[in-house]
């Protein structure tokens, strides 16, 4: 019976495992198509495209991946994971996880106007300033954005991105 058991909790465990890096993915590949519908400003295209990640998440692997097959336009991708906002120096993406979603005030009125989109990924973070949002809707990955929010961080939005998403203005 023990066996049973244990091996039961072991197949839970792996396939929340694989549901957690399958999210990842997911979310990885969403961020990576937002740039598509997102314009920055000069001062953003030049060097590298740099998605910072404040602290852990099974995310970096998956932007890894994706940096080093795609560019954002002509700019290679850095994925860059940070433990601080004091350590961050301007990137073009800020992800903060769940974990770190008390930091979102403070991010975004780090990065007013600067040419950032900040990206979370709990509920209620539009509320508090994030462009875009993550959210299961019926079980599957989507995600909430605010033209306004993106708009306030120095960016252009594309309507369509508007679309495909939950728009929250």
């Amino acid at each position: 019976m023990k066996k049973i058991h244990y091996s039961l909790l072991l197949a839970v465990a792996l396939s929340l495992s694989v549901g957690y890096a399958q999210d990842a993915k997911f979310k990885a590949l969403f961020m990576y198509n937002f740039t598509k519908y997102i314009e920055w400003p000069p001062t953003q295209k030049n060097g590298s495209f740099v998605i910072e990640v404040l602290g852990n998440s099974p995310i970096i692997a998956e932007l890894e991946i994706i940096a080093q097959k795609r560019k954002v336009g002509t700019q290679a991708i850095h994925v860059k994971r940070i433990q601080s906002l004091t350590e961050t120096s301007g990137p073009n993406i800020l992800f903060i996880p769940e974990n770190k979603s008390s930091l979102v005030n403070q991010a975004v009125s780090k990065y007013q106007n600067m040419g950032t989109i900040i990206i979370t990924d709990k509920n209620g973070m539009i509320a508090s300033g994030a462009g875009i949002n993550y959210v299961k809707v019926d079980g599957k990955q989507n995600f909430e954005v605010s033209r306004n929010n993106i708009e306030s961080q120095g960016l252009k939005v594309n309507s369509g991105l508007l679309s495909l998403g939950i728009s929250k203005d």
